[in-house]
């Protein structure tokens, strides 16, 4: 069965456009990476879990921020992994350099025996629709084309 992963993706309004709120993470990993890093705060939740509560959990656990306004579902989308992911767009705004994000351990450097910390989120930022498009990880592209589409409607 495909893991599934719950997100949001905050946007604000500024000056007539639209500006998106990415993470990029952290770890050794992705250190060196930056277009096609970027990412919608998220993670896993276990089945018997509310996907939109576990949406919110994990952007208060990796960004710090807690959020409130109204959710919009995007439609759920299969990430080229397998895995599943379910997200829904909020209006807000927030600080990224207020950004405090949880942590994990790996080992670190490879087969050393050393286990190192890591915050889940290295930095956060927020972008144009385009630049976004540019930044995000190829398969949540298009939560940000319906996000698009979204306010298109409401303009």
């Amino acid at each position: 069965m495909a893991k599934k992963s719950a997100g949001l993706l905050m946007f604000r309004r500024r000056q007539g456009s639209v500006e998106v709120f990415l993470v990029h993470p952290g770890g050794p990993f992705w250190a060196g990476k930056d277009e096609g890093a970027w990412s919608i705060p998220k993670g896993e939740y276990d089945p018997g879990e509310d996907p939109l509560e576990a949406a919110k959990r994990e952007f208060r656990e990796e960004t710090g921020f807690g959020v409130k306004g109204e959710f919009l579902p995007l439609a759920p989308r299969k990430q080229p992994s397998g895995k599943i992911i379910s997200a829904w767009a909020v209006e807000g705004d927030c600080d990224p350099s207020a950004l405090q994000s949880n942590t994990f351990s790996m080992e670190w450097p490879p087969r050393s025996g050393k286990q190192q910390e890591f915050p889940e989120v290295d930095r956060a930022g927020w972008f144009s629709l385009p630049e976004a498009g540019k930044k995000i990880v190829k398969g949540q592209v298009p939560f940000l084309e319906e996000l698009g589409e979204i306010l298109k409607g409401q303009g």
